[in-house]
């Protein structure tokens, strides 16, 4: 996985207490563990450390989001979930 290839990418976890919850990807701490925040639940100010290999990656990506983070700005969570909601992320499945 790349360094910062994954930052603002929506996942899906599959396993752990989380399962069946749609989360961002807010940063990447080595090739096996990402940093995962869904707004509500996981804030951007204590994101969740989760193993990349229990959760599924979609292909929808905050553009926004991830131009912030690159940049070393602070991401609202009021961002990541009005993103995750408007984009019907948030249900279980």
């Amino acid at each position: 996985m790349k360094d910062n290839g994954q930052i603002g990418r929506v996942v899906y976890s599959k396993a752990g207490r989380d399962k069946g919850r749609f989360f961002m990807v807010i940063g990447v701490l080595n090739e096996e563990y990402v940093y995962i925040s869904d707004g509500s639940l996981r804030f951007v100010e204590k994101p969740k450390k989760k193993k990349v290999k229990h959760l599924v990656f979609t292909n929808e990506v905050a553009d926004e989001v991830r131009i912030e983070l690159l940049a070393g700005n602070e991401v609202s969570n009021l961002i990541i979930r009005k993103f995750l909601q408007s984009h019907d992320m948030n249900k279980e499945v």
